[in-house]
């Protein structure tokens, strides 16, 4: 073989095995050496890092990038193997929340109700017991309006009303999952009565006793409905307690056939007054009637319960109904009445479907029956009301519940 051919093989031989070379080296199966000292150098760096990072864990909760969050409970920071330095939450805009560390400082939370639809930022530090500084941030979104769901109640805390007065809540989203928003509210009584819920509807649900709440016992609501699923992707934001106390025992009987209203406090008769209940063509609901609101005066429009002239415009309209007290949605009143002759009263029904009790123009004379009436009834007083020839009050019309009975208002409980 010649010396050019000779050379010309090894350089073959050379490329072919320094193909093999480069195949294997990529393979992990050559140069061993050299990988596994940068391993060993990468290891070792790493836990060079380690022995200088802090023990400390910070947990933020919510967690980055929630969506929904409460706007009661959720946030929170807490440390394990150390104590917090310092947390801050602001909103997106860079508005600072105010919040409190606990007295060990191991955790921290908002000491204000978050606003819904709002980003938030946290940052937080914390030491381990070598002074070693570790730190953690996240960023939520609370619950907006679309997504959540508020229930407006009654009667207000504080509050002294009569003893048909019922705890009612109208939701302003329509509720699907009853049984959970149900358990999330709690009505008790000093009394110690059995307090059911039914629900009317979607909507609304009202809270109640077998009979009449015991006079002068006090009522407390607990509304515990943060983050409780109310319906598909839609969630409660309330944490609320509400108290209010029972008066004394008031009901008054209207018997439209004898035209009479007997009041009495405590099972005692303390008042009897004439009165004109509704005319034979427009005859006054039947039933248990509950107090909801109270005007010293107030306008009545025919047309705005369906009493209209052939023009369209209300067969009565007057803007100074004297002392007038709420007892159904509809339109139903016990009012003052000053334009009616005073003949009237306790002989013949004459009004479009209220009771009417003699009055005077201006509700400023306090020795009339009307008067008399509104100074000495309470939000949630009871009338009740019979002989009139019409049918009993609808149930949701109002806060009349008490019109069923004690079976068929726990029918209506979803728990």
């Amino acid at each position: 073989m010649t010396d050019s051919k000779r050379r010309k093989g090894l350089t073959v031989a050379s490329a072919l095995l320094g193909g093999v070379l480069a195949l294997t080296g990529c393979s992990g199966g050559g140069n061993a050496k050299a990988t596994d000292n940068g391993d060993t150098s990468q290891a070792k760096a790493d836990e060079a890092a380690a022995k200088k990072s802090s023990e400390a864990q910070i947990t933020i909760t919510p967690k980055d990038g929630s969506n929904n969050a409460s706007i009661n409970n959720s946030a929170a920071v807490k440390v394990a193997k150390g104590t917090l330095t310092g947390v801050t939450m602001t909103t997106a805009d860079g508005k600072a929340v105010a919040g409190a560390l606990s007295a060990d400082k191991t955790s921290w939370k908002p000491t204000v109700q978050l606003a819904r639809s709002t980003t938030y930022k946290v940052a937080a530090e914390a030491k381990d017991s070598a002074g070693r500084v570790a730190n953690e941030n996240a960023s939520f979104t609370t619950v907006s309006p679309a997504n959540s769901f508020i229930g407006n109640f009654t009667p207000d805390n504080g509050a002294t009303v009569g003893v048909g007065m019922p705890v009612s809540i109208n939701f302003d989203k329509a509720i699907t999952n009853k049984a959970a928003v149900q358990k999330g509210i709690s009505v008790t009584s000093s009394s110690g009565q059995e307090v059911v819920g039914h629900w009317f509807n979607a909507n609304r649900i009202d809270f109640r006793p077998e009979t009449y709440w015991k006079e002068n016992s006090t009522v407390t609501l607990k509304l515990d409905l943060d983050g409780v699923q109310g319906a598909s992707g839609v969630y409660g934001v309330q944490q609320k307690t509400v108290t209010f106390h029972i008066g004394r025992n008031q009901v008054s009987y209207v018997d439209a056939q004898t035209k009479q209203m007997k009041v009495t406090q405590d099972g005692k008769v303390v008042k009897t007054i004439a009165i004109s209940a509704g005319s034979p063509e427009h005859k006054t609901y039947q039933g248990v009637m509950v107090m909801s609101e109270k005007f010293q005066q107030t306008r009545m429009n025919g047309a705005t319960v369906g009493f209209t002239d052939d023009d369209g415009k209300g067969e009565y309209d007057i803007k100074d109904v004297p002392h007038a007290i709420r007892l159904t949605n509809s339109g139903t009143f016990l009012h003052g009445n000053y334009w009616g002759a005073p003949s009237i009263f306790g002989s013949v029904n004459t009004s479009h479907g209220c009771v009417g009790l003699p009055d005077a123009k201006g509700a400023k004379d306090p020795n009339t029956p009307a008067a008399w009436m509104y100074s000495h009834s309470l939000i949630g007083d009871v009338v009740v009301i019979k002989n009139t020839g019409d049918k009993t009050v609808a149930p949701d019309n109002g806060l009349n519940g008490w019109n069923l009975d004690w079976a068929q208002w726990k029918a209506g409980s979803a728990v």
